[in-house]
C-alpha cells in the first residue's frame, strides 16, 4: 500500500509554514558574549528566546547573535551543560540589535531546571517522581557505533545491552532491570521523537534498530519504574527508551557539519581448538585405521581462512539553520561496513529531515520529522563459524584434484567415490562462505507531524495532536550454489522472502497547566491508536543440478501472509508540585489489543509516584555541603500482551509452507493444517514498587541515585506443553504463574577537576537483580519444568529450565564426580534421588545465564584541546554453558567418523572425554566479565580556513581489553531465536567473535 498522504501533508505544511512568515510583527535582533567565571568566552552555549524557538549557539568565543526577535519585552535563557542557566530580560527594538554585553554562567554539574523528556511531554528534573535517566549526546559511546543501543552501553544502572555478536548490525538483547516474562518479548518499547515504533524485526534485517543512524540522535532517556512508563501502559512492562534526534533553532545561522571515519576490525579472540600435528597424533593414538587413513597432510587453521582484517567507512553530513520563521535540520549518512568473517557486509544510506516552524503568533507548534533508510546486507550463516572450528586441520582449503573437487568450485569437500558429498560430513567452511550469497535489501521510513496549539482564551490549555507512521520492507534471497551441497545432494538451491510492515499512529491530548501561589499543577488526558499490518509472499524453492533446473515449471500455490494488530488506549496523568518540595505524579492507561478475545481485551494499568525535595526545607535550604536531596516512592502496574502471534485466541487453519507442499507433476499443492488456539488468552501484568534517592554534594560536583525495587510479573504468558489430543498442537500460549524481579540501583557522577585548562569528571553505576519464578500453575506430580535452551549434539536436546524457586532459564544439568586430581570422571555423575541409575532424573538446577549485578565505568579527561576518555563494563554472577566445548570435547570425533574426521577443543587435554557428556555441570562456566569497551582520544585543533571552520580529531579503540576466567570465545553470549522472535542467553554455540576495532575519525565544523 502507498502512503503518499504523507508526503502531501508534509509539502502542505511547509507550505503554510513559509507562507506566515510574513505574519509577524516587526523584528529586532539581540546579541552578546557568555562567560565563565574566569571571564573565558564558552562555544557552543544555547541561547534561547523564552517561549519562542528563536535561538543560536555561541561561536568559540561565546559570541551569539539571534535574528528577527518581535518588538517588545522578552527573556533570554542561557543554557550549557555542567553549568546553572541564566535568564536574562531585555527589550527587543523593532530594525535596531540589543547588545547585552558579557553574560557569566556559574557552574553546575547537575541541572535541576533541565527539561526531561517523559511520556507525553517533559518535566524539570527537580520535579521528577520516577526512575528517570537520560544520557546526552555529549556523554555517548565513541567510536564506530552502528546500533542506537551501543551510545548508552554501560552509561545507565539496571540496562544491560548485549549484542548478539560481532557481525555488522547485529542485534541486541537490552534489558532493563532483567527479565519481566518468560515467552512474551522482554525488549523495552522504542519511542523516537515520539512514535512507539514496531518492536519487532523486518526480514532481511538482523536488528530493527540497524535502521536508525545513531549520528541522527540528540540524547536517550530510560525510563525504568512503573511510576515513570505506565502513562505508554500495554508495551512497557520492560521499560521504555525515548529517543530524540537532533533540530534546529528558529534564528540560527546555517551551520555544515561534517563527520567522517575510518575503522579496521580484527578477531579479537579464536576458539582453541588443536594444531594439525597434535590432532593427527591424537587419531593416530584412538583412532581405527580407517580414521588414520582419512588424515591429509595440509597445516590449515580453518579459522584463519574464514575471518579477515575488516574496513568500515562512516561518513555522515548535516545542514542545521533556519530559513525564515522554519528552523531546519536535514542530514545524509552512508556507512559501509564489511563483518570479520568473509563475504559478511552491512551497507546503509540513511536521510532524516525535521522542520519546527511556529505559527500564529508562536501558539503553534509544529514538529515534522521524517527518516528514510536504504540497508543492504550480505549475511553469513553463523554455523560456518562453528564449522571452521571442526573442520578437520589436516585438510587442504583446494582439493588437489581438480577434476574430482572441480563441481565444487575446486575446494576441498568429503566425498564419496562416485564424486557425491559425503552425507554425514560437514562442509568446507571457506568454501560455504563463498558459494552461498544471502542477501537483503530494506527500507523503512519512520515520520511524524505533531502539532501542538495554546489554545485562545484558556491560559495554560494545549491540545496536541501527532499522527505517524512507521513503514518497513524488506526483501531477500539465498543462491547456494553446488560447493555448498546442503539439504540437497549435489544440487544448489535458489530461496527468496520478503515482508511489508505498516505501522500508523493517532494520538491526541489535552493538557491543561496552572499555578496558584506556591502550587503548580498539570493534568492531561488523551486517546491513542495504533495499528501494524504485516504481509508477505510466498516463493518457491528452485533447485538446480550442474547444468539446469531441477523444478523449472513448478508452481506454487501458497498465498501470502497476512495480519493485523490494533491497539486502542486511552490515557491520563496528573503532575502536582507543592512549594516545589513536595511531588505527585498520578497515571492511568487503559488499553484494549486485538490479541485476545471480546471480554480480554481491556486492560488498567495505573501508577502513582509520590517526591520530597528536602533540599526545598529549611534545614537544608542555605546547606552548602548537600546541593540536592530528594527521597522518590512509586507503584504501578503495566501490561504485556506480545506474544509474537497475533491471532493464536482463534482456531483456525493456517497454511503450509514450501516445505509442506505435496508434489502433483510439474504444481505443488497447498496443505492446510488446524492450528493450536487458547480463547482465554488476556493480559499479562506487572506491578512494580520503587523506591530511591537523588543526591548532590558540593555544588553537585558529586551527584547521582539510589533506587530499590521490586517487580513482580503476574499471569504470564507462556508455552505451554499439551497433552496428545486435548488441543491441535503439543504447544500453546497461556497464562501460567508468576515471575519477581528484585534489585538495587547505584550510580554516581563526580567532577573532581574542572578548571580553564584541566577538567575531569567521571561516572560509575552498578544494579544488582535477582530474578525468581514464584508459580508455574497447576502441574502434574513429578513435573520438572519447563524444558528450553536448545543445543547441539542430540534431537531436541535442551540445557536449560524454567521451574519454580529457580531464576528464568537456569541451567538443568548434572553434577560432575571429579578424581582426586580433579579431573571430570567420564559418565560419573551424582545420582540426585538415589535410585542407582543416571538419566535426567538425576539433573538439578545449577546457576542463570543472567548477570546478578551490572556495572559500568567511564571517565573523561581533557587538558586544554587534549582529551581521553574510556568506557568500562562488566557482569558479574552469569553463567554460560560451553556448548562447542561439550558438542566436540571428546575422542569419539577421531574414533566414530566414516570417511571424515572432526578437529577437538583443547580442552580434552583436561577430559580426556572419549564420547559427549553434553549435560555435565562441568561446562557451565562463570561467564563474569570486565571489558574495556571504548578508549578515546581526541583533539580540538580550533579554527581554519580563516576562522570559517572548526576541526577534531579522534582515535578510537573498542573491545581493547577483556579479562575473564571463561575458556570459551566470550562469556557474553545471546543468540537471537527467529521462530519465537526472543533472545536466549549463555549458551556458547556458533557464536560471531566481536572484533577489536581501531577507528580514526574527523570532524569539520562550517
Amino acid at each position: 500500500m502507498k502512503h503518499t498522504y504523507l508526503a502531501k501533508l508534509l509539502f502542505l505544511l511547509l507550505f503554510v509554514c513559509t507562507g506566515f512568515t510574513g505574519a509577524f510583527a516587526q523584528t529586532g535582533s539581540v546579541s552578546g558574549r557568555v562567560i565563565d567565571e574566569k571571564g573565558e568566552g564558552l562555544p557552543g552555549v544555547t541561547a534561547l528566546v523564552e517561549g519562542t524557538t528563536l535561538g543560536n549557539s555561541t561561536n568559540s568565543d561565546g559570541t551569539f547573535s539571534i535574528q528577527n526577535v518581535p518588538a517588545g519585552p522578552h527573556t533570554l535563557v542561557i543554557s550549557y551543560v555542567g553549568f546553572t542557566s541564566l535568564r536574562q530580560p531585555f527589550t527587543s527594538t523593532s530594525g535596531q540589535n540589543t547588545a547585552l554585553g558579557n553574560l557569566t554562567l556559574n557552574e553546575n554539574t547537575t541541572l535541576l531546571n533541565e527539561a526531561v523528556v517523559v511520556g507525553y511531554g517533559t518535566q524539570r528534573r527537580q520535579d521528577v517522581t520516577g526512575s528517570v535517566a537520560t544520557v546526552q549526546a555529549k556523554d555517548f559511546v565513541q567510536g564506530q557505533v552502528t546500533n542506537p543501543e551501543q551510545l548508552v552501553q554501560g552509561k545507565i544502572a539496571g540496562v544491560s545491552i548485549t549484542t548478539g555478536g560481532g557481525a555488522p548490525g547485529a542485534a541486541a538483547s537490552v534489558r532493563i532491570r532483567g527479565n519481566s516474562s518468560l515467552n512474551a518479548n522482554n525488549d523495552p518499547l522504542y519511542v523516537i521523537d515520539g512514535v512507539p515504533v514496531d518492536k519487532g524485526g523486518i526480514s532481511g534485517a538482523s536488528n530493527p534498530l540497524t535502521l536508525i543512524n545513531p549520528n541522527d540522535i540528540e540524547s536517550v532517556t530510560v525510563l525504568k519504574d512503573a511510576s515513570a512508563t505506565a502513562i505508554y501502559g500495554n508495551r512497557a512492562s520492560n521499560g521504555v527508551i525515548l529517543v530524540t534526534t537532533k533540530r534546529g533553532l528558529q534564528g540560527e545561522k546555517l551551520t555544515v557539519n561534517l563527520s567522517s571515519q575510518t575503522s579496521i576490525s580484527r578477531r579479537a579472540n579464536e576458539y582453541d581448538v588443536l594444531g594439525a600435528q597434535e590432532f593427527s597424533d591424537i587419531v593416530r593414538a584412538n583412532g581405527l585405521g580407517s580414521q588414520v587413513a582419512t588424515l591429509g597432510a595440509a597445516n590449515t587453521d580453518w579459522q584463519s581462512e574464514i575471518f579477515r582484517t575488516a574496513a568500515t567507512y562512516d561518513n555522515n553530513v548535516s545542514l542545521t539553520g533556519s530559513f525564515k520563521k522554519v528552523p531546519f535540520r536535514v542530514s545524509y549518512g552512508n556507512l559501509n561496513q564489511e563483518g570479520i568473517v568473509i563475504t559478511n557486509k552491512l551497507k546503509r544510506n540513511t536521510g532524516s529531515v525535521s522542520l519546527t516552524p511556529l505559527l500564529f503568533d508562536d501558539r503553534l507548534r509544529i514538529d515534522i520529522n521524517a527518516k528514510g533508510t536504504l540497508v543492504d546486507n550480505r549475511f553469513i550463516d553463523n554455523a560456518q563459524v562453528g564449522n571452521a572450528v571442526l573442520f578437520d586441520p589436516t585438510q587442504p582449503v583446494f582439493g588437489t584434484n581438480e577434476t574430482r573437487y572441480a563441481p565444487y568450485g575446486g575446494y576441498f569437500q568429503f566425498l564419496q567415490s562416485n564424486g557425491n558429498p559425503l552425507g554425514q560430513a560437514i562442509g568446507n567452511p571457506v568454501a560455504a562462505l563463498n558459494n552461498v550469497n544471502n542477501t537483503s535489501d530494506v527500507k523503512r521510513l519512520i515520520g511524524n507531524v505533531q502539532f501542538d496549539y495554546k489554545i485562545h482564551g484558556v491560559e495554560g490549555l494545549r491540545a496536541n495532536l501527532n499522527l505517524g507512521t512507521d513503514i518497513s520492507r524488506g526483501e531477500g534471497s539465498t543462491l547456494t550454489n553446488l560447493a555448498d551441497f546442503g539439504n540437497y545432494l549435489n544440487q544448489g538451491r535458489f530461496t527468496q522472502y520478503n515482508q511489508d510492515k505498516d505501522m500508523r499512529l493517532l494520538e491526541a491530548y489535552l493538557a491543561y497547566s496552572k499555578q496558584f501561589g506556591g502550587t503548580k499543577f498539570d493534568i492531561q488526558g488523551g486517546y491513542s491508536y495504533q495499528d501494524f499490518v504485516t504481509q508477505n509472499d510466498n516463493f518457491l524453492d528452485y533447485r538446480f543440478d550442474r547444468t539446469t533446473l531441477v523444478n523449472p515449471t513448478a508452481v506454487l500455490t501458497v498465498p501470502g501472509g497476512y495480519s493485523k494488530l490494533v491497539l486502542l488506549s486511552y490515557f491520563g496523568r496528573t503532575t502536582l508540585n507543592v512549594k516545589d518540595r513536595y511531588l505527585l505524579t498520578a497515571t492511568v492507561r487503559n488499553d484494549n489489543t486485538s490479541r485476545f478475545l471480546d471480554g480480554n481485551r481491556s486492560g488498567i494499568f495505573p501508577a502513582v509516584g509520590l517526591g520530597w525535595r528536602l533540599k526545598g526545607e529549611e534545614f537544608l535550604k542555605d546547606n552548602t555541603v548537600v546541593s540536592e536531596l530528594k527521597l522518590r516512592g512509586g507503584w504501578g502496574r503495566t501490561g504485556q500482551q506480545d506474544i509474537g502471534g497475533v491471532y493464536d485466541y482463534l482456531p483456525r487453519y493456517v497454511t503450509g509452507n514450501a516445505a509442506a507442499q505435496y508434489q502433483l507433476g510439474n504444481g505443488f499443492v497447498t496443505t492446510l493444517r488446524p492450528s493450536g488456539y487458547n480463547r482465554d488468552l488476556t493480559w499479562e501484568t506487572t506491578t512494580t514498587w520503587n523506591a530511591g534517592i537523588d543526591y548532590g554534594f558540593l555544588d553537585d560536583r558529586i551527584s547521582g541515585a539510589i533506587d530499590v525495587y521490586e517487580r513482580t510479573s503476574n499471569d504470564l504468558l507462556s508455552l505451554i506443553n499439551v497433552a496428545a489430543g486435548a488441543n491441535l498442537t503439543n504447544q500453546l500460549n497461556a497464562n501460567i504463574g508468576s515471575l519477581r524481579n528484585r534489585g538495587i540501583e547505584f550510580s554516581v557522577n563526580v567532577v573532581p577537576v574542572r578548571s580553564e585548562t584541566w577538567n575531569w569528571d567521571f561516572n560509575f553505576n552498578v544494579a544488582y537483580n535477582k530474578n525468581k519464578i514464584t508459580e508455574l500453575g497447576p502441574q502434574q506430580e513429578g513435573f520438572a519444568g519447563y524444558l528450553t535452551g536448545g543445543i547441539p549434539g542430540g534431537t531436541g536436546s535442551t540445557i536449560q529450565i524454567n521451574s519454580v524457586g529457580s531464576p528464568s532459564n537456569a541451567f538443568y544439568v548434572r553434577q560432575q564426580v571429579y578424581d582426586t586430581n580433579g579431573r571430570p570422571i567420564e559418565s560419573v555423575y551424582v545420582d540426585q534421588n538415589g535410585d542407582g541409575v543416571i538419566n535426567e532424573r538425576d539433573n538439578y538446577r545449577y546457576k542463570q545465564p543472567a548477570p546478578l549485578a551490572v556495572l559500568g565505568f567511564s571517565s573523561n579527561v581533557s587538558y586544554k584541546k587534549l582529551n581521553l576518555s574510556f568506557l568500562l563494563r562488566g557482569n558479574v554472577g552469569n553463567y554460560v554453558y560451553n556448548s562447542v566445548a561439550a558438542n566436540i570435547g571428546n575422542l569419539s570425533n577421531a574414533q566414530s567418523s566414516s570417511g571424515f574426521l572432526l578437529n577437538l577443543p583443547t580442552d580434552i587435554r583436561n577430559t580426556g572425554f572419549r564420547s559427549q557428556q553434553l549435560f555435565s555441570d562441568y561446562y557451565i562456566e562463570n561467564g563474569s566479565f570486565l571489558r574495556a569497551e571504548n578508549i578515546t582520544l581526541g583533539y580540538n585543533v580550533g579554527k581554519f580556513l580563516n576562522d570559517k571552520a572548526t576541526l577534531r580529531l579522534t582515535a578510537a579503540v573498542q573491545n581493547a581489553f577483556l579479562i575473564t576466567d571463561y575458556t570459551g570465545l566470550d562469556p557474553e553470549v545471546t543468540n537471537f531465536n527467529t521462530t519465537d522472535n526472543r533472545f536466549e542467553a549463555g549458551i556458547d554455540n556458533n557464536f560471531y567473535p566481536r572484533s577489536r576495532t581501531f577507528t580514526f575519525g574527523f570532524n569539520v565544523g562550517f
